[in-house]
């Protein structure tokens, strides 16, 4: 990426840059640190994994009812980070959050391996559970309930698309004089497009 003379369509270059992150030896090079507040403004970070990218945004999906979930909720906007460390290169991208249709939830949801599908009707996600052995228990529980038909997606489970409201492109200097430019939507499909100091 010429940081000097950067593309105009910062969503061509993310799609680049998630290509060549593919290539390299990462078990996950989809992962992204998923930052939330609270409803009373505690912050939070996780690793999720990016599902859909496009125009209207970075996807992923999760247990509605989880941790992360009541955060959105109450404070529907996130900031996304991917960080590349063979690439030296990260991608942020903040905006705000909205749920994914049910047709792109069930289409997702339905091409999960089987266990993992139940595994999300057996987990209270982010709530207490006694042992391993319990939650085994309730693994079982719902093996059991749906032996011999399909699973169904949860209603507490979907996907959360994160807008493209700030788009930024990081590439590490060995002395810490990093190239960094960031996008921000202007309409029309324009962006503005400004260098930043590392």
């Amino acid at each position: 990426m010429d940081f000097d003379h950067p593309p105009a369509d910062p969503i061509a270059q993310a799609r680049l840059w998630f290509k060549e992150a593919e290539g390299t030896n990462l078990p996950n090079p989809n992962a992204m640190t998923l930052a939330t507040i609270d409803a009373d403004g505690r912050p939070s970070a996780r690793i999720v994994l990016l599902r859909g990218f496009d125009e209207r945004g970075a996807v992923f999906f999760s247990n509605r009812e989880s941790r992360k979930g009541g955060g959105l909720a109450a404070h529907p906007r996130a900031a996304l980070l991917f960080h590349w460390d063979p690439l030296d290169r990260q991608i942020r991208i903040e905006g705000a959050v909205s749920h994914t249709g049910d047709e792109e939830s069930d289409a997702y949801f339905a091409g999960r391996p089987r266990e993992s599908r139940i595994n999300a009707w057996a987990s209270s996600q982010s709530r207490p559970v006694a042992s391993r052995a319990a939650l085994e228990e309730m693994q079982r529980s719902m093996a059991a309930r749906f032996e011999g038909v399909e699973v169904p997606r949860p209603p507490h489970w979907g996907g959360y698309r994160v807008a493209l409201e700030r788009i930024e492109f990081w590439h590490g200097d060995p002395y810490r004089l990093h190239d960094r430019v960031v996008y921000t939507p202007q309409g029309s499909g324009t962006w503005s497009v400004q260098r930043l100091c590392p």
